[in-house]
């Protein structure tokens, strides 16, 4: 991890948020997007990629060549190094998240760098030289990204809130990029005319030694946020993989039926906040983390 504005959606009151885009609303958000490696669906290998640790980005997706791997984020190991024809210097500060990671210490994940995001769209295929692209604008889609990824763990803690009593310290395992796996209700909601999600990942989170997936959807949003630098919107749900997941669903289904007026409302108040709270946090934290 991820500039429209951002809406976060959760299971069945989601189809009636998002209405199928017109092609030019469509056709204006992909620019935008095809600027982000997150976004890009082909990947080439630098073969004179520099190794030094691991990529830690809940946004990434599945590289070409698995032979060196990490497992936990199918990312390659990190490239800090400039391209040997960047045209400007880029920053290599990264930002911790505030996503708990599974480890012995009190670790949370590490969002990439400017320069990380540089060299990830080049291992990916993009050339620089066909898109007029400036420094700030590396920067501005590190912070879409990092933003995306906040809004997404505060919606899978709303669906981990269900199970409070059993685990109060829910943490992100694993994750990776499925972009054209799509799930059964994304295909359910382009027969009824809807967009397709533009990606897809799966992030595996810890519940206290439970392991439990989660399915986030990435649609294009149809208004540009240009103060918080959002543009997508998020239909993050558990998957069915258990019956402790049906049932869920099915519980946040039959609330949202019978009590949509105020959820509505409610749910509107509260991703605007989410947005807000996630902006602050990260522009607050931008402490630099060097590769070693």
């Amino acid at each position: 991890m991820g500039a429209q504005s951002s809406s976060t959606a959760s299971n069945s009151g989601f189809n009636d948020k998002i209405k199928p885009p017109t092609d030019a609303q469509h056709a204006g958000v992909k620019d935008s997007i095809d600027q982000c490696p997150h976004f890009q669906q082909h990947q080439k290998q630098s073969a004179t990629e520099q190794k030094t640790y691991p990529s830690e980005c809940p946004m990434s997706g599945s590289t070409g060549n698995n032979n060196d791997v990490n497992p936990l984020n199918m990312m390659p190991p990190a490239n800090q190094m400039p391209a040997p024809d960047q045209p400007f210097p880029l920053s290599t500060n990264r930002v911790t998240s505030n996503i708990p990671k599974v480890s012995d210490k009190d670790e949370n994940w590490v969002y990439p760098s400017p320069q990380m995001f540089w060299n990830a769209m080049l291992r990916k295929g993009w050339r620089w030289q066909d898109d007029a692209l400036a420094a700030a604008d590396m920067e501005n889609i590190v912070r879409m990204h990092n933003i995306n990824n906040e809004l997404a763990w505060m919606e899978v803690l709303k669906w981990e809130a269900l199970h409070a009593n059993e685990c109060m310290t829910p943490r992100l395992a694993s994750f990776g990029g499925k972009a054209k796996d799509f799930s059964p209700r994304a295909r359910i909601r382009s027969w009824m005319g809807y967009q397709l999600p533009f990606d897809r990942h799966d992030w595996i989170v810890d519940r206290c030694g439970k392991r439990v997936r989660y399915i986030i959807d990435y649609y294009d949003s149809e208004k540009l946020d240009h103060d918080s630098l959002t543009f997508t919107l998020l239909d993050v749900r558990p998957a069915f993989d258990s019956f402790s997941a049906v049932w869920d669903r099915t519980r946040a289904a039959w609330w949202r039926w019978t009590v949509r007026d105020s959820y509505d409302t409610a749910e509107a108040k509260t991703r605007d906040e989410l947005i807000k709270t996630a902006k602050r946090e990260l522009d607050n934290k931008r402490e630099p983390l060097r590769a070693s």
